[in-house]
């Protein structure tokens, strides 16, 4: 894709897609299960692409929505699509502006401007925060879109990256697209959990439930001033159109399948024991308090052959410490030393009910890893049950016993069968194979154009 007075967009419709007759060559595949679309676009009535100003919640950080950032900006950056990235620094003290001589094209650069937080920025995670001052940028940031003079603006989230990349697409009379990253509204009552647990029962279950539906409606509000919404899913893209009244298409998440690789594999596929990893955050929101009943309940299963690997940091580390006296803690991993922790598991357990995709799944497909996920969340839509891993059933509430012992018997019987286990590895390399994030992001552009031509 080319920067240039008729540019050319290669993508993937997922959701909603224009008839043939706009001039789409159209060819069947099917995802998930489902048929989909995809097409070639010749947009002869656009003369250059859009100018994309980006403020995603998170960018340095080590989670699937900076993941999907970091590489969103080298997308635009390889295909010279004028863009600028606004985004909270980690160690900057000010606003810093720069443009990337290596990614400039004939119509334009793509820039970052980083903004620091300050030192009341209140910590959600060990390596995220909600800076209250952040407006103090707001000149800075106003300047900058000044002189980059966007077609539209695409926010990820409510942060106050999002709040603020809102406000300029108001005052600017620009579109705003918004991305539905994170069900953020599901956080809110496991986080004040050990508040609400202090309450009697009905009592409880009631202010947990006004908490969650009180974020979902912040939420909402939010996103009813975009133009259109992007959801990783088909499920929660229905559930938006239905509460917002807005065009949602899907973004699925891409992989580089030359990092997460079986050819990243180190141990043996046969040294008598059976390797079983968790990736991501160490937090109540993930399940991970369902790892300790797993464990228990393969040990009562008589399997003392497997072990765990968990990567990852959290809140929840120590419990799990405490818990799982023989697990392995790798901590946070990046780059070669993540892949090859994928590539060295024989499974991968992801219990989380919250996540929208799981990006930490289709890593692990990626480095030929079945992967073991609940049948809540954006992680089944990922995983085929039986083909590349396998959903187990939702009639059991998370992170209880019953659970656990669901994890533990799919574990079991692909303990027992290895030829099942080397089909699924092979199927689940294959999938993630089909999943490049070029393919993603043409997508995104696709829906952009949509929105800019209707302007």
């Amino acid at each position: 894709m080319e920067g240039s007075a008729l540019w050319t967009a290669r993508h993937l419709l997922l959701y909603e897609p224009q008839r043939p007759s706009d001039g789409i060559r159209w060819s069947g595949i099917e995802r998930d299960g489902t048929p989909q679309l995809t097409g070639e676009v010749v947009w002869n009535c656009m003369p250059s692409p859009p100018r994309v100003a980006f403020f995603p919640d998170s960018y340095h950080e080590v989670n699937g929505v900076a993941h999907t950032s970091r590489n969103f900006v080298g997308y635009a950056g390889r295909h010279q699509l004028p863009f600028l990235c606004v985004r909270a620094g980690v160690a900057a003290k000010g606003p810093t502006t720069k443009v990337d001589r290596e990614s400039q094209g004939t119509e334009g650069t793509s820039q970052w401007l980083e903004l620091g937080r300050s030192a009341v920025a209140i910590r959600m995670e060990r390596d995220l925060e909600f800076d209250l001052l952040f407006w103090r940028h707001v000149r800075a940031v106003g300047r900058a879109l000044d002189r980059f003079r966007p077609d539209l603006i695409h926010i990820t989230g409510p942060s106050e990256l999002g709040v603020m990349g809102a406000y300029f697409a108001h005052k600017l009379g620009v579109p705003l697209v918004a991305a539905w990253q994170t069900n953020l509204h599901e956080y809110v009552p496991m986080r004040l959990s050990r508040v609400t647990r202090l309450l009697p029962f009905g009592s409880r279950v009631a202010a947990e439930r006004g908490l969650e539906n009180g974020s979902l409606n912040a939420l909402l509000r939010l996103y009813s001033m975009a133009k259109i919404v992007l959801a990783p899913n088909r499920e929660l893209c229905e559930t938006l159109t239905s509460r917002l009244g807005l065009p949602c298409h899907i973004m699925h998440r891409g992989i580089d399948t030359e990092l997460f690789s079986p050819a990243r594999r180190t141990r043996p596929r046969r040294d008598g024991s059976m390797v079983l990893g968790y990736v991501g955050r160490l937090s109540l929101e993930k399940n991970v308090g369902v790892l300790p009943d797993m464990a228990e309940e393969l040990e009562r299963l008589g399997m003392t052959d497997v072990r765990l690997l968990i990567v990852g940091q959290g809140a929840e580390e120590p419990y799990l410490r405490s818990m799982l006296k023989s697990a392995e803690f790798a901590g946070v991993l990046r780059g070669e030393a993540l892949a090859k922790a994928y590539a060295d598991m024989d499974l991968l357990l992801f219990p989380s009910h919250t996540d929208t995709f799981g990006n930490v799944v289709l890593e692990a497909l990626g480095s030929g890893v079945p992967a073991i996920v609940t049948a809540h969340g954006g992680p089944k839509h990922i995983v085929r049950d039986g083909e590349t891993g396998i959903v187990i059933p939702s009639r059991h509430a998370a992170g209880s016993v019953g659970e656990a012992a669901l994890f533990a018997e799919a574990i079991a019987s692909l303990v027992g069968d290895s030829a099942r286990l080397k089909r699924m590895s092979e199927a689940a390399r294959e999938y993630a194979l089909g999943c490049s994030w070029d393919s993603v992001f043409d997508g995104v552009y696709a829906a952009y154009e949509r929105i800019v031509l209707r302007q």
